[in-house]
Parts: structure tokens; sequence; C-alpha cells
């Protein structure tokens, strides 16, 4: 089983501290074949996490218990600024020596950039504090946007949500796009069946996709790029290279939805995705997800997640717009009064 350790260093929002486990453990939760071992470390000196509702952890890993992770995970974390404890140093450089992946996300990048194994490479860290990130480590390509960078082994993203971002990614490496988006919705805004669905629309509760030697990957993929269109089963059987019973068969077995079930549910979920990250018109999104019509949109999004897109959109910005006040009020917390004066000022402090 896959390990996954976190490494909690002094100070670390709590959002970012959870979301982790939030994230990998509805992908194990969701999915029967997915699988891992989830372990929170501290280093020396962990008191608890940081502003605004700081609170105390309790576990039996030290930093010993990165040793044999497959993952290692560095959120943010109060004196990112500072030059990590050489434990930690160490620690960081060992998993990276015996090929263990390294994620880091928000200003846990900072604290992964002082061991040096960033040198050279692409990385990401809150948009506020990539300018700083770029200063004082030149040899680091930057990310001024924040996204979830991949340089493997090692990968960033911004805080906030960037971590549950840089999961999901972590996810999508290790098993691929559908369970990642069903994850994401299930973490985001849970998609249940509807009590009153017919059985064309009556998904189970944990869609599955179990590729084998001839898996419908291609054929998913292809599907979930061709939403905006009218989509029928010979077209989707055609694809594939399968009669349309053959194409239902396969489905069952491999995603546990029939095609047009999961065509409905990824239409649905497309349409989140675009609810939740833009702001195109509920008409615009009709129209790219295939559903046509506002009305068409909004029955089956109602019936699938039991709210409408609007309330949607503005249920998951009022959660984004949340977080990100209580990461901006940490991080100036934790953030010396003379350094925020220097950065308004200028890299050396002078107004001009």
């Amino acid at each position: 089983m896959p390990v996954i350790a976190v490494l909690a260093l002094d100070g670390v929002p709590g959002h970012e501290l959870t979301g982790p486990g939030m994230c990998f453990g509805t992908a194990v939760r969701h999915h029967p074949h997915v699988a891992y071992e989830l372990r929170y470390c501290t280093a020396p000196g962990f008191r608890g996490t940081g502003s605004p509702a700081p609170f105390a952890i309790d576990t039996p890993w030290g930093l010993e218990g990165l040793a044999d992770a497959d993952t290692v995970l560095l959120p943010g974390h109060a004196g990112f600024r500072d030059e990590p404890e050489p434990g930690v140093t160490d620690a960081l450089r060992a998993a990276a020596d015996r090929g263990a992946r390294i994620g880091a996300f928000g200003t846990g990048t900072f604290t992964l950039a002082a061991t040096g194994l960033l040198d050279g490479r692409r990385a990401a860290t809150g948009r506020q504090y990539a300018a700083e990130l770029a200063r004082r480590h030149p040899l680091i390509d930057v990310d001024p946007e924040g996204a979830v960078v991949d340089a493997d082994p090692f990968h960033s993203a911004a805080g906030v949500l960037g971590g549950l971002d840089l999961c999901l990614h972590l996810i999508t490496l290790d098993h691929g796009v559908p369970v990642a988006i069903e994850t994401e919705r299930q973490v985001f805004m849970q998609l249940h069946t509807p009590a009153d669905a017919g059985a064309e629309e009556a998904p189970p509760a944990a869609p599955r996709h179990r590729a084998g030697p001839h898996s419908l990957g291609p054929t998913i993929r292809w599907l979930e790029a061709h939403l905006d269109h009218p989509l029928t089963l010979n077209d989707i059987a055609d694809h594939a290279g399968l009669t349309v019973r053959g194409l239902n068969r396969r489905f069952q077995a491999e995603t546990g939805l029939s095609p047009l079930q999961y065509l409905l549910r990824a239409r649905v979920q497309a349409a989140q995705r675009l609810l939740e990250r833009g702001d195109e018109p509920v008409e615009r999104i009709a129209a790219r997800t295939g559903f046509g019509t506002p009305a068409n949109l909004r029955h089956h999004f109602q019936h699938h997640t039991g709210t409408g897109p609007r309330v949607y959109r503005t249920a998951f910005r009022a959660l984004v717009a949340t977080l990100t006040r209580a990461e901006g009020k940490d991080a100036e917390a934790a953030e010396p009064a003379a350094y925020r004066g220097a950065d308004d000022a200028g890299a050396d402090g002078r107004h001009g």
C-alpha cells in the first residue's frame, strides 16, 4: 500500500493540514481498488497549527515517518522564511535520494526550495509569494500563477485550494482521470444518487474505473473531450470498436455505469468545473457541456447535486473566499512587520 507522509511544521494552516486526508481518504472510500496509508509526521518543535483556529495534533510519527514513504507532502507553515532545521532538510533530501515523490504547496514550497532540491526546476507557491520565492531562489523557474507544477519527482502548487489540486494531481498520476474527477466532486460538492431517478439515470454510489488489457480509457477520454456533441450509444460504440451490447457490458465492468449514465455524469461534472473556475453564463455552459438549454442543465444539475447551477457557483466561491481570507490573515500574522514594509518598498527596502 503506498505510504503518503504529510510533514507538519509549526504553524501549518489547519485547512492545508487536513486537506490531504480529506482528498486521499475520499478517493479510498469511493473507489474500492484505491489504497493509501496516510501518515501525519511532525518535526521537533512542532506546537500546533496556525491561526485563525489553532489546534494541536498528536501523532506517533516524527521525521522517521518519512523514511519509507512513497510520497512526502509539505504544506505551508508560519516560519517558511527561516532556514529549515537540519533534520528536516536531511529527511527531505534522503527521501529524494531514494526516489520518493515530494509535493509542496503554499509556502511549503519555500522550505523545499531551501533544501536545493528544486534548483533548475519549475515550482509554484501562492501567487502573493511567487515574486519573493523567485528572488530568494533564482535557480528556480517560479510559476507566477501558482498552478500545479509537475517537475517529477517534485510537484508544487499554490495554497488554499492548491493543496487539494496537488493531491488530485497525484491521484490522477496514480489512478487516472476518472478517479480524480469523481474524488474532486465528492470533496467539493457530492454528487448523490437521485432517489427518484430512473434506471438510466441512477448510477451506483461509488463509480469505479478498472483498466484492463483492452481498457475503455481512450474512449472515455474521447467522450469527455466531446461532451458538447450530441453523442449516441452508436457513436460511443463505434469509437470503442464494439457493438452496443458489448459496449454496455464493458462500461458496467470498468466504471459501474452504463455508457449513458457515464455521459450524463461527465456532463454534470464538466458543468461543475466551469461554474467553479469561470464566469461564463449558464446558457454558455449548457451548450459547452452538451445539455443544450439552460433548462435541461438546471434539471440534471439539480437532480444529481441537489442544488442549482447558480447556487452551486455562489457556494463554491464563498468557500474559496473564506479559505483565502484565512490563509492571508495567517500569513500576515506570521510575517515580520519590517519585512512587510520592505516588500512594499521594493526588494532593497527603498521607495522610489
